[in-house]
């Protein structure tokens, strides 16, 4: 059996609960287009697909780049006023840290968000120095689901990748994992459509809550 060192956490929608912030600013954008807002079932299973994925639930197939490039960067520019507004760890994720320190194992984040928006969400949450390491979308050259940022976050958090579980809510974070040689385990809890089907993304275990990741360590 594996010795884990490490578990490394996905961050919208594994880690941290952001999707009312995301929702809410996408709401916001269009709000400020004329258009009508949006439900926030509709949005919430966007999140994790990151902005451009959300200014399309919103606005549609753009064709025009410089349009969808303005409407991408005025989303961004109102999600960071807004950016920890109604954001909180998922229910059970403080004890599940806690358990991991106690345990002489650590933990860190590696997600495709850009590093200007996570270091400060991660500092208002009050978690920021407590990652052994935080890997985001423009920390290295590839983002998931190429194995990059893994072995990024895993020599930084002083563990072999096959030490590491890695947690997520998307396909591209299992496929990362994967590629890499970690435990990967589906977040269920998180930003999941029902259209999607997690049994084909080849991870390890599924969670429905974030307590049952300390049954894989």
């Amino acid at each position: 059996m594996t010795d884990f060192k490490t578990v490394l956490f996905d961050l919208d929608g594994t880690l941290i609960d952001t999707a009312p912030d995301m929702a809410n600013s996408l709401n916001l954008l269009l709000q400020e287009e004329g258009q009508a807002e949006l439900p926030y079932p509709s949005i919430r299973p966007v999140v994790s697909n990151g902005s451009v994925a959300l200014v399309k639930l919103g606005f549609g197939d753009i064709d025009d780049a410089e349009r969808m490039e303005y409407l991408k960067q005025r989303y961004l520019d109102i999600y960071q006023a807004h950016l920890c507004e109604h954001s909180s760890l998922f229910e059970g994720m403080g004890e599940l840290l806690t358990q991991i320190e106690s345990q002489d194992m650590n933990w860190g984040v590696v997600t495709n968000k850009p590093g200007w928006l996570t270091d400060p969400l991660l500092e208002q949450i009050g978690l920021f120095e407590r990652a052994a390491c935080i890997v985001s979308g423009d920390t290295t050259s590839n983002r998931k689901p190429h194995p990059e940022p893994m072995y990024h976050a895993s020599l930084a958090a002083g563990s072999e990748a096959e030490q590491c579980i890695y947690v997520g809510d998307a396909r591209r974070d299992i496929e990362a994992g994967n590629n890499a040689g970690m435990k990967t385990l589906v977040a269920m809890y998180g930003y999941i459509g029902d259209w999607e089907n997690t049994d084909d993304w080849g991870a390890h275990g599924k969670i429905d809550h974030p307590k049952e990741i300390g049954n894989y360590f």
